[in-house]
């Protein structure tokens, strides 16, 4: 008997299964499993791997011990999840790996993204994230943790989606905790007005940024400001931050439900005293799925 009539003639037990509580299982296994084994199991598991619906939201971690060997692996499958949504990704979470070219990939084939979410991707420069964010022009949520960003950056970020609704911009304080700048609290106040949330934990910016969002956001119902250490809030600008918002965490405020790690250290800030990654650590001869 041919290979493929036996394969056929003895069906898993798992082929019976609904076709919905199939994509339930395989969800929860995750893209990076779906991608590089659930989709070799059976025709069936195939099938589903690869329908666009499976990928609407897609959530990837670099994690373990072979973390540095891992990330090119895990933008080539982050690169095959996004081919597989065929334009339908909404919701996109990497953490600890990517880069300026699997974010541009990721723009050019993502129109409806809505919800962006960058966590240590130290290889995404603010020149490469003002390109691709040209692109989502449906973008309602940008969350950032430890992304190199600028001024520029965000004005571009501002005009480029106008409908954002939640932005969060958090950098670790750590050797100059108290220096000021206000050009980035400045540059969310003059290009964010639709804003509804906003999350600047361990910003630098002073009462002068501060009172800058109070005036530019007219919309905004949350506002935390978690380790701004150079914002006071004893004059009017406290008292108009206390009134204004509905859910407010001021600067002393614990940080410990705040999700990424939240200790403090020596080489964890971004600005202009570091030196922060410009994305091209990537060779001409790369073999990416996304070139």
């Amino acid at each position: 008997m041919e290979a493929e009539d036996m394969e056929n003639s003895i069906a898993p037990p798992w082929v019976e299964l609904p076709p919905d509580i199939t994509s339930s299982i395989l969800q929860k296994v995750g893209p990076i499993e779906m991608l590089k084994s659930a989709d070799k199991v059976c025709s069936t598991w195939r099938r589903l791997c690869h329908e666009p619906a499976m990928w609407r939201v897609v959530k990837m971690q670099n994690a373990g011990a072979d973390f540095w060997d891992r990330e090119d692996d895990l933008e080539k499958i982050c690169g095959r999840a996004v081919e597989c949504s065929n334009g339908e990704l909404v919701d996109l979470s990497l953490e600890y790996f990517g880069s300026d070219k699997l974010l541009s990939y990721i723009a050019e084939r993502s129109p409806q993204l809505k919800h962006l979410r960058l966590v240590c991707s130290y290889n995404v420069s603010a020149e490469g994230l003002s390109a691709a964010v040209k692109k989502f022009p449906l973008l309602e949520e940008l969350h950032l943790f430890y992304i190199a960003i600028t001024k520029e950056a965000i004005e571009t970020i501002g005009s480029s989606c106008r409908g954002l609704k939640s932005f969060k911009l958090n950098n670790q304080i750590c050797r100059h905790p108290y220096s000021e700048r206000d050009e980035e609290a400045k540059a969310i106040a003059q290009n964010m007005p639709e804003l509804h949330h906003l999350q600047l934990l361990g910003n630098k910016m002073t009462n002068g940024g501060l009172e800058a969002i109070l005036n530019g956001c007219p919309q905004l119902e949350s506002l935390d400001l978690r380790r701004c250490l150079t914002v006071n809030l004893l004059g009017e600008v406290g008292k108009r931050y206390f009134r204004q918002f509905k859910s407010l965490r001021p600067p002393q405020d614990p940080a410990e439900d705040y999700g990424p790690d939240t200790e403090m250290h020596d080489y964890g800030s971004f600005d202009e005293d570091y030196e922060l990654s410009d994305g091209s650590n990537y060779s001409d001869d790369d073999e990416m799925l996304f070139e």
